[in-house]
C-alpha cells in the first residue's frame, strides 16, 4: 500500500522522533571493564566470598571489577560490648562476622569480605529499625543535624586478616513529618542502618552535604577497599 508523499514524510519524522526518545530512556547499568580486573591480579588466586545479602554491597563490589560469590549465614551474633566506643563497633562486628565463616577458609584458597555499617548520632549508634515507627523516630533525630556513618570491613584468608574503618559525615536538612512519613511508607528502610539509604529519594532531597566517601554511606567504602585488595 502506497501513502501520499506528505503522509510518508510525516511517518518518517515520527519514526525518527520515536527512535531518539526511546534511546534516551535506555540507561545502561555501569559495569567495570574487564581491564579493571587486571589491577587486582594479586588476588586472582583466591575464590572471593562476600558475606552480605545487601544488594548495594553486591553491586558496588561487582562494579569495582571483583568477581565473587555471595555467602550469607543467618543468625550471626552481632552484639558488641556495651562500653565499646561507637567508632570501634563496625570493625569489631566485621571481624566477628568473619569468625562465623572460618571453616570456608580452611583450604587456603578463599578470601572473605565482611562489612558492617552503623550510623552514629550524638555518640549513640542507630542500627536498623525494627519497624516503621522506629524508622520515623530515627529520621526525626537525624534531620536538621550532622551524623557520622562508619563502615568497618574485614578481608580474611586462612593466613591473614586486614581490617579497617571508614568514616563519612552526613549533614541532613530539616524535614517535615510528611516527608519522613512518605519516605518510610514508600521505601521501607528497615534493612538500613539509621533508617535511610542515601542513594534513595531521601538522599536526593534531604542530604545537604557530606564529607567523605559517598559509597561508604551506601555500605561499602569502595576506594579504601580497592586499595587494600591491591596491597593484600
Amino acid at each position: 500500500m502506497m501513502f501520499p508523499a506528505q503522509t510518508r514524510n510525516i511517518i518518517f519524522i515520527f519514526c525518527i522522533y520515536l527512535q531518539r526518545n526511546t534511546s534516551k530512556k535506555r540507561t545502561a547499568v555501569p559495569r567495570a571493564p574487564k581491564e579493571t580486573t587486571r589491577m587486582l591480579d594479586n588476588i586472582k588466586k583466591y575464590h572471593i566470598l562476600l558475606a552480605s545479602n545487601s544488594p548495594r554491597r553486591q553491586e558496588l563490589l561487582s562494579n569495582m571489577g571483583v568477581e565473587f560469590d555471595v555467602v550469607a549465614k543467618q543468625g550471626i551474633d552481632e552484639s558488641y560490648p556495651k562500653d565499646m566506643m561507637p567508632k570501634f563497633v563496625p570493625e569489631y562486628l566485621a571481624i566477628k562476622k568473619a569468625e562465623a565463616y572460618k571453616e570456608m577458609l580452611e583450604d587456603g584458597k578463599s578470601m572473605l569480605i565482611t562489612a558492617d555499617t552503623v550510623v552514629v548520632h550524638e555518640r549513640t549508634i542507630l542500627g536498623k529499625p525494627h519497624d516503621e515507627a522506629e524508622a520515623r523516630e530515627m529520621l526525626r533525630k537525624l534531620q536538621g543535624s550532622t551524623h557520622r556513618v562508619l563502615t568497618g570491613v574485614a578481608i580474611t584468608t586462612r593466613d591473614k586478616q586486614v581490617s579497617f574503618t571508614v568514616k563519612t559525615k552526613v549533614m541532613m536538612r530539616q524535614m517535615t513529618h510528611d516527608i519522613i512519613d512518605h519516605y518510610v511508607k514508600t521505601y521501607k528502610p528497615m534493612d538500613k542502618a539509621g533508617a535511610y539509604g542515601i542513594q534513595e529519594w531521601i538522599g536526593l532531597i534531604g542530604v545537604n552535604h557530606i564529607e567523605g566517601s559517598y559509597h561508604n554511606v551506601m555500605g561499602l567504602p569502595t576506594q579504601r577497599l580497592f586499595a587494600e585488595l591491591q596491597n593484600f
